[in-house]
């Protein structure tokens, strides 16, 4: 049996199911395609049939054309309101191209030429080379600066030439890059950032922790948020509270502290302004560990929200600070550097 044999929209459904035996040929043009699928719509009375049998025929018009159901849809609609399929050839080409594929390898050359320079560099290149005789740049001497980059993203530019640039890291002149020497003196404070948890999208309080390196005297207090409003305040309030000058202050390379607003404070003190190196894990190492072992233990790890920060800040710090420096023994190793340079521990306690 063949397509011209299938007359009823029953024997469609048995040859869509697989158990009618059919043979037919693949409609290779559009023009047949549209055609076929006129003459099928007009042979099973497609308007008038219910909508079951619509159903039918559509997917017998899907399964022999190949075409999906969005432009079978549009095909119909069509139909229905014409009576035809008419298939509406493009008959003109869009916008005229300005740049040949010609004029991008040219771009290509000379970018590899210079270097890949900027946009306006090209341009002045493009118009000199075309003054001095070379009328393959006729079209690229009038070229907008912006366009040198459009075709530089183009795949025939892309094929001819890639050009790969290295990110470039930022630098910031804050802070000098080095560990602290204190030289045993007290005053070269190690600071560093812990955050009480979130809930529900919400940010909960910070605490600034500053340690000193030498007596380990250790002071923190907490804000709402981390911006330079809060903590220059915050920074100049628990500064007041050490009993010793402030010769050094030693952070994390955290946006929190690396900024103008402390670097400004701590140079009107006159204080000495370090930041830790690149892959040095120790140099902030001590302040870290009082986080654990002092923040975290009084205040565990779950969310307090911001609003109770100066409740923090007025009830238990004043308690926590005396008993944290004055009441508790601290035990660290102190480092001895004998005749021939070498560095020992000695463990000592101080009160």
């Amino acid at each position: 049996m063949t397509l011209n044999e299938l007359t009823t929209i029953d024997q469609l459904e048995c040859f869509l199911d697989g158990s009618q035996i059919c043979s037919y040929e693949v409609l290779s043009t559009k023009d047949e395609r549209y055609t076929w699928i006129q003459s099928t719509l007009i042979q099973f009375h497609y308007t008038t049939v219910s909508k079951r049998k619509k159903g039918v025929v559509t997917r017998y018009l899907g399964k022999i054309s190949g075409y999906s159901s969005a432009q079978l849809k549009r095909l119909i609609r069509q139909y229905v309101k014409t009576g035809k399929c008419v298939r509406r050839q493009q008959t003109q080409r869009g916008f005229a191209r300005r740049y040949t594929d010609t004029d991008i390898r040219l771009l290509s050359e000379l970018d590899e030429l210079h270097e890949s320079p900027c946009g306006m560099v090209v341009k002045m290149l493009c118009a000199r080379t075309f003054q001095q005789g070379d009328t393959r740049y006729e079209r690229l001497a009038s070229i907008s600066v912006s366009h040198v980059y459009n075709l530089r993203h183009s795949k025939t530019y892309q094929n001819q030439r890639r050009y790969f640039s290295k990110t470039q890291a930022k630098r910031s002149a804050i802070g000098e890059r080095r560990k602290p020497n204190p030289q045993g003196q007290p005053g070269y404070l190690r600071v560093d950032t812990v955050h009480q948890g979130d809930q529900d999208k919400k940010k909960g309080v910070y605490h600034i922790n500053l340690v000193d390196e030498e007596t380990q005297f250790e002071i923190f207090f907490s804000v709402e948020k981390i911006s330079e409003q809060y903590l220059a305040i915050g920074l100049k309030e628990a500064m007041a509270k050490l009993p010793f000058k402030i010769r050094g202050f030693h952070s994390d390379n955290g946006s929190e502290f690396i900024n103008k607003t402390v670097a400004t404070l701590l140079e009107k003190l006159h204080i000495e302004f370090t930041k830790s190196r690149a892959r040095q894990s120790n140099d902030n190492a001590l302040v870290e560990s009082k986080n654990g072992s002092v923040i975290r233990k009084h205040f565990g790890y779950s969310h307090i929200p911001q609003h109770w920060a100066n409740e923090i800040n007025d009830t238990i710090q004043e308690p926590l600070y005396r008993y944290q420096n004055f009441h508790r023994p601290c035990f660290f190793p102190i480092i001895v550097t004998d005749k021939k340079a070498k560095k020992r521990k000695n463990m000592y306690t101080k009160i």
